[in-house]
């Protein structure tokens, strides 16, 4: 997960099928033991290679114009080839409850939210109509953990590092995002301008998230930081005292002030570390076979302003906040 949304709320896994190397008809030929016998004759070689080569020749894509077409003809993309974990179906996990903003109401499979949305999309551009999305509960660790998966698709606020992507095939990222830090208005934390100011505060993250790594990283806080395991118990510490600020994505942070606990506020964000910005990537199982075709279809999305606009309608008001220096 990004930070905040990272969600500590995650715990379940599982690996895709891998796609076998394939041997190219010129290197099976010219690895081919010579039969000894009846001469073939030069013109039935010359036509034998001819084929073969042709076979290995990039095919033109002559599919329609529109985006699930485009994006499964001749490309071993399509609906009826790919090798989902139920035949004719998409299973998609995500985590339990699934957070505004990125699901709406606690119900993944409304279609509104930023992550709903994307997935729905995501599904179309694969050949997918609505109803064979499937949605399964999986917990935030256990979707980056190794291990063989019984989904096909995860959407967790997963940030796409290379740490994961030992563990898990992650796609292109579909969101760039900042992590912030939310206090009580009447903390002296609320007070910081700087991730300096930020060194002396008992500060808290849920684990397994690029929140923590940013904590520890980053601000290197002079108190060892408070860890939970959901997003939950971070902001239930946050409104009880126990810690005087948080660390969570942005989009979260602004969910957090605007719904859940109004008496906060964002201190600001952290500026993307080391001129490489922070991108959540939709988890499926390490060697996936699905994993060229959604990385196709994120592309597409990104190409024709989908994601721009779902970003809009979903994520507007997490567009500024005042940068930590």
């Amino acid at each position: 997960m990004s930070a905040a949304t990272e969600r500590t709320h995650r715990t379940t896994a599982r690996s895709g099928s891998r796609a076998a190397p394939s041997v190219s008809a010129w290197s099976a030929w010219s690895t081919r033991p010579v039969r000894r016998g009846r001469p073939l004759r030069l013109g039935a070689v010359l036509a034998v290679l001819v084929a073969a080569v042709a076979g290995c020749a990039p095919q033109e894509d002559t599919g329609s114009a529109a985006p699930p077409a485009g994006l499964s003809t001749g490309t071993g993309c399509a609906k009826g080839r790919l090798a989902t974990v139920a035949d004719g179906k998409l299973t998609v996990g995500t985590d339990k409850p699934a957070y505004a903003p990125w699901f709406r109401d606690d119900d993944p499979a409304g279609g509104k939210g930023f992550e709903s949305a994307v997935a729905y999309a995501v599904a179309d551009r694969l050949g997918y109509a609505r109803s064979d999305v499937v949605w399964q509960t999986v917990p935030f660790n256990s979707a980056v953990a190794p291990g063989r998966k019984k989904f096909d698709l995860d959407f967790n606020q997963i940030s796409v590092s290379d740490e994961r992507r030992r563990a898990v095939d992650l796609s292109s990222g579909y969101y760039t995002v900042r992590q912030a830090v939310v206090a009580l208005k009447d903390s002296p934390a609320a007070k910081a301008t700087t991730v300096e100011d930020l060194r002396h505060a008992k500060l808290g993250a849920m684990v397994g998230t690029t929140s923590l790594d940013l904590v520890n990283d980053t601000v290197r806080p002079g108190r060892q930081p408070a860890v939970f395991q959901k997003n939950d118990h971070a902001k239930t510490a946050l409104k009880n005292g126990q810690v005087d600020a948080i660390v969570v994505d942005l989009p979260t942070a602004f969910f957090i002030t605007s719904a859940e606990i109004p008496e906060a506020r964002i201190v600001g964000q952290f500026p993307s570390s080391g001129g490489r910005a922070e991108q959540f990537g939709i988890a499926l199982d390490k060697g996936s076979g699905l994993t060229a075709c959604v990385n196709r279809a994120v592309d597409s999305l990104h190409e024709d302003g989908t994601l721009a606009r779902l970003e809009k309608t979903w994520l507007s008001e997490a567009a500024d906040a005042p940068v930590l220096t």
